[in-house]
């Protein structure tokens, strides 16, 4: 394997409720390595996002230990070692699109010149070039997360985490956002934790599909893709596709005992 980004070893987590504890995530164990696009799939309350959020430094495990890029999480957020994708676009109403681009920027102290050269960069990536002036109001649902997506990408990390970016949208947009971030991982060699709920998605995107249980959250199987990286939307229909989504989809099905 290539250079590791993320490494979990007996990762767990439980949250203390007043109603007893809720055990999210437990002693999940993988590596994603430099360069990898990483899918996380399963049924609602399994961990996914948790996992992400754990990696983000958004939540601190109660077993186990993580390292991102070599270092906690804590060091690795402190270091702007990742940009963060979440389901809603969050984007500020009242600033324009260069604005909501260039807020972590502004936060962080970058020169006027060096937010410009950043958000001008980014919005090229996304395809957003001649929207700057723009208000979120003014895009559609898949532009504005597309500006989301730009806005992770302005500190120019190496990790990229994406909760469910792309499903509150409807197909056809999301087929075309899906197509255009496999470009943008092909163009940047991003290594990309994605989260979704769609076995099709999963499948298209990744090189790596990770298989999640119900609550409390554990790795029931690691999918290689064998597509090659170059995958126009109809390799969907391909039987190497079917094959791979056919694993995925009976991965999930063994994790659903309801039985433990």
């Amino acid at each position: 394997m290539s250079e590791p980004i993320v490494e979990a070893r007996g990762l767990g987590l439980t949250f203390e409720t007043n109603d007893g504890p809720v055990h999210a995530l437990s002693n999940v164990d993988l590596t994603v390595g430099k360069g990898d696009f990483v899918s996380f799939i399963g049924p609602s309350g399994c961990g996914k996002t948790t996992f992400l959020r754990i990696i983000a430094d958004l939540e601190k495990p109660t077993a186990g230990s993580i390292r991102v890029n070599g270092v906690s999480p804590e060091e690795a957020r402190k270091a702007r070692a990742y940009g963060y994708v979440f389901q809603a676009a969050a984007l500020y109403p009242w600033r324009t699109i260069e604005k909501n681009v260039a807020l972590p920027l502004e936060i962080s102290g970058y020169s006027r010149e060096e937010q410009r050269e950043r958000v001008a960069r980014t919005l090229a990536l996304v395809n957003l070039t001649g929207f700057e002036k723009k208000f979120p109001w003014q895009l559609s649902g898949g532009m504005q997360q597309r500006a989301s997506i730009a806005r992770a990408l302005a500190f120019d990390a190496d990790l990229l985490l994406m909760d469910e970016p792309f499903g509150a949208l409807d197909e056809i947009v999301r087929d075309h956002l899906n197509e255009q971030l496999l470009e943008l991982w092909a163009r940047t060699n991003k290594t990309i934790c994605f989260v979704t709920h769609s076995i099709p998605e999963a499948v298209y995107l990744s090189t790596r599909i990770v298989v999640m249980s119900p609550r409390p959250g554990r790795v029931t199987d690691v999918v290689e893709s064998t597509l090659p990286r170059e995958r126009p939307l109809d390799i969907r229909e391909s039987p190497e596709f079917l094959e791979i989504a056919h694993r995925v989809r009976e991965g999930l099905r063994a994790g659903h005992s309801y039985e433990d």
